[in-house]
């Protein structure tokens, strides 16, 4: 199944593996576009939907991963809390995760506490190292993406999934996956 350009009024992108702005300081993707399948792209509309009810915007910061861009990741970090070993599959790599962050009216970002991509104990869903204010924020996200169909990744405030992930099979060309992408 071709992946969908995540593409909606109330969804900006900022796709940080195509940039050197992330934990590994490289760029991973040679593209700056944001895609997943057709169901989560319906489940992260549902969402954003909700988000804008309450004037605010979601910010998508990644979605499918090529698996070879999953081995690059493994490669600076293999720790299974935080990067899926590439030999057992990622779910970003079935086009059914996404990471992402709140933002306001004006696209600026609330405080979540800490930095996307920041594999510390205080990027933990159950976290009380942040200030108030940010786990708040972390609980409005939690719960706008828990009534459009996801669930969390316990250890990374930012990320979300499909249930039952595993029966989407990983999406892979051989390259970067770009003519996957519908």
């Amino acid at each position: 199944m071709p992946l969908k350009l995540i593409s909606h009024p109330a969804i900006d992108v900022d796709l940080r593996y195509a940039t050197p702005d992330n934990f590994t300081g490289q760029v991973i993707y040679q593209h700056a576009l944001a895609y997943l399948h057709q169901d989560a792209w319906c489940a992260l509309v549902r969402a954003a939907e909700l988000a804008a009810a309450q004037g605010l915007r979601l910010r998508v910061l990644d979605a499918y991963r090529p698996v070879a861009a999953q081995w690059r990741l493994w490669a600076v970090l293999p720790d299974v809390r935080f990067v899926a070993d590439p030999r057992l599959g990622s779910i970003h790599t079935r086009g059914v995760a996404v990471d992402l962050t709140l933002c306001d009216a004006q696209g600026q970002p609330l405080d979540m506490g800490t930095a996307f991509d920041e594999m510390t104990e205080h990027s933990f869903h159950a976290a009380t190292t942040p200030t108030a204010a940010a786990q708040r924020n972390r609980c409005l996200l939690l719960g706008l993406m828990t009534l459009a169909g996801w669930t969390h990744h316990p250890f990374e405030w930012w990320h979300y999934n499909l249930p039952q992930a595993e029966r989407y099979p990983m999406i892979s060309d051989g390259s970067d996956g770009a003519s996957l992408m519908g």
